[in-house]
């Protein structure tokens, strides 16, 4: 009599490898993300790109459009483009730059900034889904998204963000064992791994060699 195959052998056999069946959860997201973004904007007159120029200049201040290309991982025609639209729609203003009186900054106006905050929350939805996530959960996935996004800056296919990760006044895992393991030396304090920032306003760029020393440390850690 012929034997049965052991429990869960034929899906061993018939089942892509967990690495692909994760980046395609996450295009399913990015595919989320693109479809709100685009209603959200729309739905206020905006294209994506004005609404993600008007939350990130929210966020950073004032920036030369060849900064906020950058930042935003777009073309410097496009942004400019956009960036033309919302000055005629008076949602943000040219200024000179004060380093530099041949160039330009772009700012938020004060109608601008209100509708800025309801581009900047969009988001939301996101987090909810995220709330489904055990506290547990939720730490391991941000650490696993936190060198997902170093190795993608690595390679050079999203831009640089201001990172714990790349900062100066990082150390990782500077109290091995610890609750907190790192430390910020901005303000001399641990850091667990779930307080690690992606967008601190206070990052210094750190050198090529402390960068790969804190990745390094980073893995190492648990």
């Amino acid at each position: 009599m012929e034997q049965a195959p052991p429990p869960g052998s034929f899906f061993d056999d018939h089942t892509e490898p967990l690495d692909q069946r994760i980046a395609s959860g996450l295009a399913k997201i990015g595919l989320a993300l693109k479809h709100q973004s685009s209603q959200a904007a729309g739905e206020r007159g905006l294209s994506p790109t004005q609404g993600q120029i008007l939350a990130t200049l929210l966020t950073t201040g004032p920036m030369r459009p060849s900064a906020l290309a950058a930042r935003l991982a777009l073309r410097l025609p496009g942004v400019s483009e956009s960036a033309r639209t919302l000055v005629e729609k008076e949602l943000v203003e040219k200024l000179v730059d004060p380093d530099d009186a041949r160039a330009t900054l772009l700012a938020l106006t004060a109608r601008g900034r209100r509708e800025a905050k309801r581009a900047a929350g969009w988001p939301d939805f996101l987090a909810t889904a995220v709330e489904a996530l055990e506290p547990d959960e939720q730490a391991t996935f941000y650490r696993g998204l936190l060198k997902m996004i170093r190795t993608l800056q690595e390679r050079e296919q999203i831009p640089v963000s201001r990172m714990c990760l790349g900062c100066t006044h990082f150390r990782a895992n500077a109290h091995p064992g610890e609750p907190s393991p790192h430390h910020c030396a901005l303000v001399d304090a641990p850091l667990a791994n779930d307080q690690l920032r992606l967008d601190c306003a206070d990052q210094v760029p750190a050198a090529p060699e402390l960068a790969a020393s804190n990745w390094d440390a980073l893995t190492r850690a648990r």
